[in-house]
């Protein structure tokens, strides 16, 4: 090859490597061993600054936490250990005194639950009896009007009925 078309190649790029066209590595010379290649590849893949920094930082953090985590579970253990004998020897008290409080919590939930219904059911009357027609009010008058059909019907029942019952009580005492 001559000269020329060495200069053509070179200011082309060609016969050169990527990172040789981009300016990362140095052009290949005649005298590169295997050792000085390796070493070129090596720092092609080497990570920049804030990698390195970023690395640093995630295990710095790991770090502190595992120790957060070893000194937690460290004094968990030592408070079981010294804790333990003395809640099992309260225990006599303790167990009373939370039975107490879980009845006395139960009996505020419930009051609370009472309050809340019964406001619930306050708000529901008003705006049925003002007209607004809440969520159910259309069962609520079906229901009603079941009711009074119902009641009429067993009124006319008695009335046709009762006079036929009282005329055969006379019947059969006739004093009375």
């Amino acid at each position: 090859m001559s000269d020329r078309q060495q200069q053509q190649q070179h200011a082309h790029g060609e016969g050169r490597t990527a990172a040789q066209r981009l300016g990362y590595a140095p052009a290949a010379s005649a005298a590169d061993s295997p050792s000085t290649t390796l070493l070129r590849r090596v720092q092609t893949h080497a990570p920049n600054s804030t990698q390195v920094v970023g690395f640093l930082t995630l295990a710095v953090s790991g770090a502190v936490l595992l120790l957060l985590t070893g000194l937690t579970l460290t004094g968990a253990v030592v408070a079981l250990i010294f804790l333990g004998p003395i809640a099992l020897l309260t225990s006599p008290i303790w167990v009373p005194v939370a039975v107490a409080l879980f009845v006395l919590a139960a009996a505020a939930l419930s009051a609370c639950a009472f309050v809340v219904v019964a406001v619930a059911a306050g708000t529901w009357m008003y705006r049925y009896f003002t007209g607004r027609h809440p969520v159910g009010a259309d069962r609520v008058d079906y229901a009603r009007s079941r009711i009074a059909d119902t009641a009429s019907h067993v009124k006319d029942y008695a009335r046709e009925y009762g006079g036929y019952l009282h005329s055969r009580a006379k019947d059969a005492a006739p004093g009375a």
